[in-house]
């Protein structure tokens, strides 16, 4: 187990980025756009950094998804002048949503009726409206067959400075399946109900648009003829999540955090890694003997990290630590000082929890630090 193959110092939790996997994934997201007619407009909660940003600009994307407004605005700081804030609308943030409404083109989620007006008496420029549709997921979104559809309509009707931009849904539930056949079941479902629903409403509104974003889809599916833009960002890095799903090879998963080894105890099959709940997130695993995982540990080398994972997991985490479970065999061989590799559970969490990239190669790549 080498201490640290790469030319670049590791003296705490570090994560790792294989900018030509990155890059690989964004191109494979970008090319079934295409090959469907589709407009990307990729969630940004993911990477959010400007430079990664930057790779997708560089392939012809003009269009991003945040999650929140303070996303927006460091995204719009670097160019980037056709933003959706994938988030319910929150009308306490009216200054900001002015603030950016008079600088790009902003599109705001409603997810419920009655809070359009709250903000109108606010507004002072032009915003585009997405309406949230709930096809499934039942986290947020309103049941395509209320009243609040049209309710939210004639809301964005009264006002001259909203915009109806169209439908969209997340289909959030495609998490939970495991097979191909159970995620084209949902996004077929997804895509039906928005169809139908547009139906309603497209000789009054003939622009209307049906947006959908989630990575399993995304990543398993290959036509997407049915919608007008997708949305997906995970895929952008990847994690053991979709992995499990089957929506990548572990090889196309693009980070790793790399913690230094700080104690090894054979007699309990454990190393202990700086690296905890803070780098980490919490988010697990259940293997197939069902135990918990909160990473799958890799060997590091000068070129990333080698496939498949070594037989070590982190089994726990508290604040700063983390538990490896290995054998006593394999503990011989590690030392404190040793740096061990870890592929994330959950890459959006990890990422935003560390707050900065390390390729590879030892470029710093930074990132939206502030509270979002």
């Amino acid at each position: 187990m080498p201490t640290n193959p790469f030319h670049f110092e590791i003296n705490r939790p570090t994560l790792l980025l294989d900018k030509q996997k990155c890059i690989q994934n964004i191109d494979r997201y970008l090319s079934k756009g295409k090959k469907s007619n589709v407009k990307i407009r990729p969630h940004f909660k993911t990477h959010q950094s400007h430079e990664v940003g930057r790779w997708f600009r560089a392939r012809g994307v003009t269009s991003c998804t945040v999650s929140s407004l303070t996303m927006a605005q460091y995204f719009s700081e670097d160019g980037w002048d056709d933003i959706t804030v994938a988030f319910p609308l929150n009308h306490l943030e009216a200054d900001l949503i002015n603030s950016l409404a008079s600088k790009i083109k902003l599109n705001l989620l409603v997810s419920v009726d009655g809070v359009l007006p709250q903000l109108v008496e606010q507004l002072k420029y032009n915003v585009g409206i997405f309406i949230e549709i709930d096809t499934g997921y039942h986290r947020t979104g309103i049941d395509p067959l209320s009243s609040a559809v049209e309710n939210v309509m004639s809301e964005i009707d009264a006002s001259p400075l909203l915009e109806l931009e169209g439908f969209l849904s997340h289909a959030g539930h495609t998490y939970k399946c495991r097979s191909k056949a159970a995620v084209e079941n949902i996004y077929l479902e997804e895509s039906r109900m928005l169809n139908e629903l547009t139906g309603k409403y497209k000789s009054k509104y003939p622009d209307i648009k049906l947006s959908v974003g989630d990575t399993p889809s995304a990543s398993i599916l290959d036509d997407f003829s049915e919608v007008d833009e997708l949305r997906a960002g995970n895929l952008v890095f990847y994690d053991l999540t979709q992995a499990k799903i089957g929506s990548c090879s572990l090889d196309q998963i693009a980070i790793a955090i790399a913690c230094p080894v700080v104690a090894t105890y054979p007699d309990r099959n454990e190393i202990i890694i700086y690296g905890g709940g803070v780098h980490f997130s919490k988010d697990f695993i259940k293997k197939e003997d069902a135990t918990i995982s909160y990473g799958s540990v890799v060997t590091l080398n000068d070129k990333g990290w080698e496939l498949p994972p070594t037989e070590m997991y982190v089994k726990a985490l508290s604040q700063e630590h983390g538990t490896v479970h290995a054998t006593k065999e394999t503990i011989q061989k590690i030392k404190p000082g040793d740096v061990l590799g870890v592929l994330p559970v959950h890459s959006c969490l990890m990422a935003d929890a560390m707050g900065n990239y390390v390729t590879v190669e030892g470029e710093r790549i930074t990132r939206l630090s502030s509270p979002v």
